[in-house]
């Protein structure tokens, strides 16, 4: 039996130790490099306007005409606006003006919503996103929807239409002449809470074709996606109030722009052609605003 000296196996016994703590360590190592999942980039926008000052003076002397004819003072106190409630202004803020004048009163809100996810996967983009598109959906609308169809879906009036016109020419309504038996008859049908919009236009004296033509729909060219709302509705049994949404989204955040009208009158209809192009304008203003 041949004699191994202590302190060769000793040496020996470390070797083999060292060996094998080696090896469970490439063990692992190896374990912990698998893939891991990258962080979804942050959103665009890492703070929200003063709501209050976002709106140019020029641009609330237009939209608030009742405020023109105020004293001084009390001018001012319309188009300083009153600052929307919210328990984070990092995340969520507002604005509302209104205005009375003799003929109607006119209210304005903007929102600012900053949308963040916590889910490393998830973008605050995409975040943003389905918080849009859930209120797109909430207005009965969606990203594929055209104007012709919606413009069907919000007449009140099917019948009158189907009677030697197709959905060709119900969509080229706007250009019938105003003697038109379609238009005639819209405003027997301003009588019924389901022909309001499409009747409301032969009424008061406010403009016939164009109401049909501007349906809710989505719209194009306004942030990375926008759509707008048409409600008309009667304030009990005095005069119709109509109140017109937009709502964009540009990257991570969502803005919402409402813009009412109520006439004094019961006789009197709210311009939806007026209301809608200059909520879309100060949507567009506020969109170019954010990307500066």
């Amino acid at each position: 039996m041949a004699y191994v000296p202590g302190v060769a196996l000793l040496a020996a016994l470390v070797v083999g130790c060292s060996a094998g703590s080696d090896s469970n360590a490439n063990g692992a190592d190896s374990k912990a490099g698998s893939p891991t999942v990258t962080p979804a980039p942050p959103g665009k926008y890492e703070t929200l306007p003063a709501p209050c000052r976002a709106v140019p003076r020029g641009m609330l002397k237009d939209l608030l005409p009742g405020a023109a004819g105020l004293p001084g003072d009390q001018q001012e106190k319309v188009f300083r606006g009153s600052a929307s409630v919210t328990y984070d202004t990092d995340r969520k803020v507002g604005c509302s003006w209104k205005s009375d004048a003799p003929n109607a009163t006119r209210s304005l809100s903007i929102d600012f919503e900053r949308v963040v996810s916590y889910d490393p996967a998830v973008s605050d983009d995409d975040r943003a996103d389905t918080v849009y598109a859930k209120k797109e959906k909430a207005a009965g609308l969606s990203s594929s929807a055209t104007p012709g169809p919606d413009a069907e879906k919000n007449s009140g009036t099917p019948g009158e239409k189907e009677k030697g016109k197709g959905k060709g020419a119900d969509a080229e309504k706007p250009e019938a002449p105003a003697g038109d038996a379609t238009a005639s008859a819209d405003p027997s049908s301003s009588s019924s809470p389901s022909g309001g919009a499409a009747g409301e236009g032969g009424a008061g004296g406010g403009s016939v074709g164009p109401e049909d033509a501007l349906p809710s729909r989505v719209l194009d060219n306004l942030g990375d996606a926008a759509f707008l709302h048409d409600l008309p509705t009667r304030a009990g049994s005095t005069a119709q109030h109509r109140t017109v949404s937009v709502v964009f989204r540009t990257s991570n955040v969502v803005v919402t722009v409402r813009y009412a009208e109520q006439p004094a009158l019961v006789t009197q209809v709210p311009d939806s052609k007026e209301l809608q192009e200059k909520a879309q304008a100060l949507a567009r203003k506020l969109a170019e605003t954010l990307s500066e």
